[in-house]
């Protein structure tokens, strides 16, 4: 940890060690907090939000910007989507074919409204279309890699000069939108029309974390080591994967890679096949579940503490509003098109949780969202299945495409 220039920067180990003080401060103020509980918060959001208020209110009041490491947080992401993967199963997957074309089609609609919608706010602000692309599909569905990616194109191009500042700020922003976003959804559908999971996933283990009586259980030192070997073969897999693909001239992030690795091996390997340790391999383990809730948890809790929230307050006007009418298009399309559309069933309603961290924030997000969902109501194999895959492949993909139809037509 130094100073330099006004910046605190904070190395990676020291950042990995708040991030867990971070998650630790989210779950005692939700276990103390009822209103967190009852609306489905996820903790590390509740906990990130906290300490990004204090390190703004330490710049305001010092000077002092806090930066951190983020290294060791984007391996937790890898870590994360392996597990996803490894955790599918070809029957989820079979059956999810339907909703997961739905929510795909629904999705690219969104954008298009998205991108719409953020160019008519910007329009009352007397500001280019180009802004409201910004604070569109570029920031809110691509998020902050999207918007670095794309910032020098607004600049050199549209004229932009302040492009990714306002990219960030409505990244971040969304970022805080969806992880609240989600919970309150999924309750009001469960309550309105009684939705529960069947009977016999209360018993099953989940994908993230696992219910009070499987803790109680125990996890043995080498279940969880089994369960590690094979996220790292996974991992080994997915980046070979990876790799191939790029030299066909095609860019996936490592963790959809690691993610389809994780798929191919658990369902393509005759499970009656012996392992170096002995034990049939572990997906839909409690051991995998927990590894899973670690490094989600983790990484949000790291994402959200890391935000520089002051960097909000110059570009608070323009923003404010295309967030608002942004927050509301997700709501609605969640509440009224999606869930609808997908048969209104418990399956649903934890989509339509997912649905606004994809649609404003990021995919872990959505992760998160339906994580706190499920480990409350009751575990939905399925959504675990079709969020990611839409909003990890199939939307960047179509986002590529989106961004320059939008800056060319309007």
């Amino acid at each position: 940890m130094e100073l330099q220039n006004g910046i605190l920067h904070i190395q990676s180990f020291l950042a990995v060690t708040i991030g867990i003080i971070v998650l630790f401060v989210g779950k005692r103020i939700n276990g103390q907090v009822g209103f967190l509980r009852e609306f489905s918060i996820p903790e590390p959001v509740t906990g990130g939000l906290l300490f990004s208020v204090l390190f703004g209110l330490l710049y305001a009041s010092s000077g002092i910007a806090v930066q951190f490491e983020l290294q060791a947080r984007d391996v937790l992401l890898v870590y994360f989507f392996t597990t996803i993967g490894i955790n599918a199963n070809a029957r989820d997957l079979l059956a999810g074919g339907r909703p997961l074309l739905i929510l795909l089609v629904v999705t690219i609609a969104f954008m298009f409204a998205q991108n719409l919608t953020g160019i008519g706010v910007a329009s009352l602000f007397k500001l280019p279309a180009a802004v409201g692309v910004l604070g569109g599909s570029v920031s809110l569905i691509g998020g902050h890699g999207t918007t670095i990616a794309w910032a020098p194109y607004f600049i050199d191009s549209q004229g932009i000069a302040n492009a990714k500042e306002i990219g960030i700020a409505c990244a971040t922003l969304g970022l805080i939108l969806a992880s609240l976003m989600g919970g309150p959804i999924a309750r009001l559908l469960v309550n309105r029309y009684q939705l529960a999971p069947p009977p016999e996933a209360a018993a099953e283990v989940r994908d993230i974390g696992f219910t009070e009586a499987q803790g109680k259980a125990g996890i043995g030192h080498l279940d969880f080591l089994d369960a590690v070997l094979a996220i790292h073969i996974c991992i080994i897999v997915g980046y070979l994967l990876n790799g191939i693909i790029e030299d066909l001239g095609l860019r996936l992030p490592l963790f959809v890679t690691c993610l389809f690795a994780g798929i191919l091996i658990t369902n393509l390997v005759p499970k009656q096949l012996p392992t170096l340790t002995g034990t049939h391999w572990p997906a839909r383990t409690p051991s995998m579940a927990l590894i899973a809730d670690i490094a989600l948890g983790s990484f949000l809790a790291m994402s959200l503490m890391s935000m520089q929230l002051w960097t909000l307050i110059d570009l608070a006007g323009p923003i404010l509003a295309i967030l608002a009418a942004q927050f509301a298009l997700a709501v609605s399309v969640a509440l009224f098109v999606l869930f609808p559309l997908l048969g209104r069933s418990y399956d649903a309603a934890v989509v339509a949780a997912g649905f606004g961290g994809v649609t404003l924030g990021s995919t872990p997000t959505a992760m998160a969202n339906m994580a706190a969902v499920t480990q409350r109501f009751g575990a939905s194999h399925r959504a675990f299945i079709i969020v990611p895959l839409v909003s990890a492949f199939f939307i960047d993909l179509a986002n590529a495409m989106l961004i320059p139809f939008f800056l060319r037509n309007f």
